[in-house]
């Protein structure tokens, strides 16, 4: 007898093996036992089966539970007054000088406790959940030392506990240049490689960096890859958002899960990626908080057949942003993607770049049951909306969340 039987429903599977768009399976049904699918298909085709809880959901699309593989969560403060004094024609560098900035941010996080900076970050990720959201990946990066950055990954993971998503823990270790190492980078750097690493290995399931002219070259990105492999950590690269570094053809040597940002791309990069097996995470939010111009290469994502996965980059500084599906809606409107693939972008594609593949991203017998309820008529409908209001049920390894 199976735990629950979600039946009278529509079903956007995001399997692409299923031949129909957004993998659809209509007049659907779904089994659950134990927190896991355990069948899908047509309502005839699982009909007389038993359940301990039968659901009729009056025509509802089910779609996997939304995955937002790109988020920096977790910080101290906020800077909306950076905000405001942009909007007064302030710029960056004038910002910064007065103490604000990356720093502001810095200053704050340090200050924390793991308390406050769970408290803090609570709110942040219940609007991504009330989006839709059932994985989230969060970055450290906001303490730029060694005790810090461990503060913030035991933050993530201490909401993982509380709250019922998924979370994916990734060691953000060069971020940026910490102010009391401005005139000795190589000493940060070896900090980062020597120290950091090492001591997140039991916390982070991946490392990052940014490789950027106002961030860090590929050889300080290299060292740091090496690092991670060292000590069994995936890697993935905020690359060519600003300038083309040469970032995704890096990461793709050390067999990267993603590269993220991307709008100056070159096409030797995208061939690097595709063969790697790596996703391209495209972060609209940012493009459009920093009134972009130029827009990742999706025409050359496509040729080459790179699969994108779309985040929300929530961050306080360049992509202040809590709702997925208005990602989605940016994905299509701003970066030129169709509605399936914005919508793989955050489901099946976005669990590849965490190398969750295996457990959520698609609705597939043997996969978590990670579910979210939508009362639409069809699955475009969460990219056409602007601030669509989240699923109408989220459910989390099985139950309702």
């Amino acid at each position: 007898m199976w735990d629950r039987l979600l039946t009278d429903c529509n079903i956007a599977t995001m399997d692409s093996s299923v031949a129909a768009p957004f993998g659809a399976i209509e007049d659907g049904a779904i089994a659950i036992q134990d927190g896991r699918i355990v069948r899908v298909g047509r309502r005839v085709e699982l009909a007389g089966n038993r359940a301990r809880s039968v659901e009729p959901l009056g025509g509802a699309w089910v779609m996997p539970g939304l995955v937002d593989c790109h988020t920096h969560l977790v910080f101290g403060g906020n800077r909306a007054h950076e905000y405001e004094m942009r909007l007064q024609g302030a710029s960056y560098e004038e910002i910064a000088r007065a103490g604000g900035g990356i720093v502001s941010s810095v200053t704050a996080t340090r200050a924390a406790s793991l308390d406050q900076l769970v408290e803090q970050a609570r709110p942040r990720l219940q609007a991504l959940m009330r989006g839709g959201a059932t994985t989230v990946e969060i970055k450290s990066g906001y303490g730029l030392d060694t005790a810090t950055e461990l503060r913030m990954l035991k933050v993530a993971k201490a909401l993982g506990t509380s709250e019922k998503v998924r979370i994916a823990p990734t060691l953000l270790a060069l971020h940026a240049l910490p102010p009391e190492y401005k005139d000795r980078r190589a000493d940060f750097v070896r900090l980062a490689v020597e120290r950091m690493v090492p001591a997140a290995a039991g916390l982070a399931t991946a490392v990052d960096a940014f490789c950027e002219s106002i961030g860090f070259t590929p050889e300080e990105v290299r060292a740091l890859f090496e690092a991670a492999q060292r000590h069994g950590l995936r890697v993935k690269l905020h690359a060519e958002q600003l300038s083309n570094l040469h970032g995704a053809a890096l990461a793709a040597e050390y067999s990267a899960l993603s590269a993220d940002h991307l709008e100056h791309a070159d096409e030797a990069g995208i061939e690097a990626m595709a063969r790697a097996g790596m996703v391209a995470v495209l972060l609209p939010g940012a493009f459009y908080a920093l009134s972009e111009t130029r827009k990742p290469p999706v025409d050359l994502l496509r040729k080459h057949k790179v699969p994108m996965a779309v985040a929300t980059d929530c961050n306080p500084g360049t992509s202040p942003v809590l709702s997925p599906t208005l990602m989605l809606n940016m994905a299509c409107t701003l970066f030129g993607l169709t509605p399936e693939e914005a919508l793989a972008g955050m489901t099946r594609e976005a669990a590849r770049a965490l190398a969750l593949q295996d457990e959520v991203g698609t609705i597939s017998a043997g996969k978590a049951a990670d579910l979210c309820v939508w009362r639409v008529s069809r699955p475009a409908e969460l990219c056409y909306w602007i601030g669509l209001p989240g699923p109408e049920t989220r459910i989390v390894a099985g139950v309702d969340a």
